[in-house]
């Protein structure tokens, strides 16, 4: 404990090193959101018009991600694009700011670095970080001209047994899970303000006039309960894409740092963003139109869903109506927008760090 007299001397950063990571994560995701929300929106559009299609048996307004854009923009306006940007805001300013937090306690305090400062997929019992060197070992008990599918049953035998020490792999999805649960109201008066175009030119009266509005009717007409409609998807969801998300970009980053010329930089941010973008979409995809569906079903007077149980159900009558790859609608847009929103996010909040006084993430 520092004396009073030394300690106001500290900055900011010093003084509540989690309270300035908490404010300065939120805003580089603020400035992420505005720039990247009509893919959002756009993808939002994708996922929801297959159910609208099947259960009203006729064909999608909308095909494909550009028409989407195009068709929102020549029938509801350009600013359209930005419908429900509000509580998106709100929503990345508790999202990004406790999982920013959470991951970077959990990480740094918690689970623990390796002794290069890296933060490892995985630690081995034997302390050794690198799993393939463990493989090989087995294989070379079995001689040099092991089979490639028994090299591949000694690498999933080894893989297994090690999941549940995955530190950055726990680290980011619980870290996710934290963030979206206290981020989850926001998110659902999202996704139904996205909406709110698509119902007037259906022909359907407005359900909210704006933000505030949408809180409190959503909270008169399911209460608590209501607000949280839909979390457990979006959890589900949120703990993929960051497993995706910040997991490949600390491991990325650190590889590229170790192994390679590359100094810690703007290019080794985009390079490992870029990465993150991806790896994100591919996992948080198909939990991303299971949460949309659900938190989009309109509602009985307690609260509970109309079309659909459960995530599951959803899950399972998404399949049986309109194929497996329907969980994957909205995936290029999804990526389009995971891949610049990681880029402007990462790079914004590696700088913002730097300018406020605080270490490289």
């Amino acid at each position: 404990m520092l004396p009073p007299e030394e300690e106001k001397s500290l900055p900011l950063s010093e003084r509540w090193p989690r309270a300035s990571k908490f404010v300065l994560s939120a805003c580089a995701a603020v400035v992420a959101e505005l720039v990247t929300f009509p893919l959002d929106l756009t993808k939002t559009r994708l996922q929801i018009q297959g159910e609208a299609a099947m259960h009203r048996h006729e064909a999608a307004p909308y095909r494909g991600m550009l028409r989407t854009a195009a068709g929102i923009v020549q029938e509801e306006g350009l600013l359209k694009l930005w419908q429900g940007a509000t509580p998106a805001v709100y929503r990345h300013i508790v999202y990004s700011g406790v999982r920013m937090v959470a991951y970077e306690h959990l990480r740094d305090s918690v689970l623990g670095r390796a002794e290069d400062k890296s933060f490892p997929l995985w630690y081995c019992q034997n302390g050794s970080t690198d799993t393939w060197n463990g493989v090989r070992k087995d294989c070379q008990k079995h001689g040099s001209q092991t089979p490639a599918l028994s090299i591949f049953l000694v690498a999933l035998k080894r893989i297994c047994f090690q999941l549940l020490s995955m530190k950055a792999v726990v680290g980011g999805m619980t870290a996710g899970a934290i963030g979206q649960f206290f981020a989850s109201p926001t998110d659902l008066v999202k996704v139904q303000m996205q909406m709110e175009g698509r119902r007037r030119l259906e022909g359907k009266p407005s359900r909210f006039r704006g933000v505030h509005h949408a809180f409190v009717k959503i909270l008169s007409e399911g209460g608590i309960r209501g607000l949280w409609a839909g979390w457990v998807p979006n959890v589900q969801r949120a703990a993929l894409v960051n497993m995706g998300d910040l997991t490949t970009y600390d491991s990325v980053k650190h590889f590229l740092l170790r192994n390679t010329p590359l100094q810690d930089n703007s290019v080794t941010h985009s390079m490992a963003s870029g990465c993150s973008g991806l790896v994100a979409a591919i996992l948080g995809t198909p939990a991303d139109v299971v949460k949309t569906r659900i938190m989009n079903q309109p509602r009985d007077e307690v609260g509970r869903g109309l079309l659909y149980k459960s995530s599951t159900d959803c899950l399972i009558r998404t399949i049986q109506g309109e194929g497996f790859m329907s969980l994957y609608k909205g995936f290029m847009p999804t990526w389009m927008r995971m891949a610049p929103w990681s880029l402007v996010f990462w790079l914004t909040y590696e700088q913002i760090r730097r300018l406020c006084g605080n270490s490289s993430f």
